[in-house]
């Protein structure tokens, strides 16, 4: 697809490993909490009932559409008038980072959770993104800001607020997370940037990303995590 080769080559990593750990999901209905331009929601359409949620609208005017899915301009509003228990799957990629509302968010996910749903929740990863500051930027200043617990922050989006894994089980009881694994373990520290867009290239940062997702200590140092969250 030509504007998936379009995008920044860090986005077309992190969306190729994310896609791979989700897998085959066909025949579902998929609530995308904060769906941005639609990349995802675009990608899970082709086979999947997709309702996407975005609050942007310069992100709704310029979302993907080569396959049919709902849009939907709003927020937590949006999912309050949902009824329960309306979702196979619901993503939430990048998002409770930068919202106040972030508690409120996750007890709706719950009530709209299928009672064998999943939930895809990709979040920030406070030691990622020291170990970007330190190694590939150099800039030490916000490495320490970081360690220190302070935000940090996304050029596009602004603050970000990271929160930790064990939070989401605090927020919504009625959770818990099944699994744990990281996205962008390696190529967020790769200097060499010129090789960024070669796809063959990123097939094997890809291969080896994905393959220590679940290793220790390479998935403590993930630029994201990615967490699987079901009901109790």
């Amino acid at each position: 697809m030509r504007e998936f080769m379009l995008l920044p080559p860090w986005e077309q990593l992190r969306y190729q490993i994310l896609w791979a750990q989700l897998g085959e999901i066909k025949g579902k209905r998929i609530l995308d909490f904060g769906s941005g331009i639609g990349v995802t929601a675009d990608h899970f359409a082709e086979e999947n009932e997709v309702i996407a949620v975005e609050p942007a609208l310069d992100s709704i005017e310029k979302r993907w559409q080569h396959h049919s899915y709902c849009q939907i301009r709003g927020s937590v509003e949006a999912l309050q008038k949902m009824p329960d228990a309306s979702f196979d799957w619901i993503f939430c990629h990048n998002v409770l980072e930068y919202v106040q509302d972030r508690e409120e968010i996750l007890r709706e996910f719950g009530r709209l959770l299928k009672e064998d749903g999943v939930i895809s929740l990709v979040k920030h990863h406070r030691p990622g993104r020291v170990m970007q500051m330190a190694v590939l930027l150099d800039d030490f200043e916000k490495a320490h800001a970081l360690l220190d617990g302070q935000d940090g922050s996304a050029k596009e989006y602004g603050a970000i607020s990271y929160y930790e894994n064990h939070d989401i089980e605090c927020w919504c009881p009625g959770l818990q997370i099944s699994d744990i694994q990281g996205i962008c373990v390696f190529w967020r520290l790769q200097q060499k940037q010129e090789k960024h867009p070669d796809p063959a290239w990123q097939k094997k940062m890809v291969d080896l990303d994905l393959r220590v997702s679940r290793m220790e200590p390479y998935r403590s140092i993930a630029f994201f995590h990615h967490l699987l969250i079901r009901k109790k």
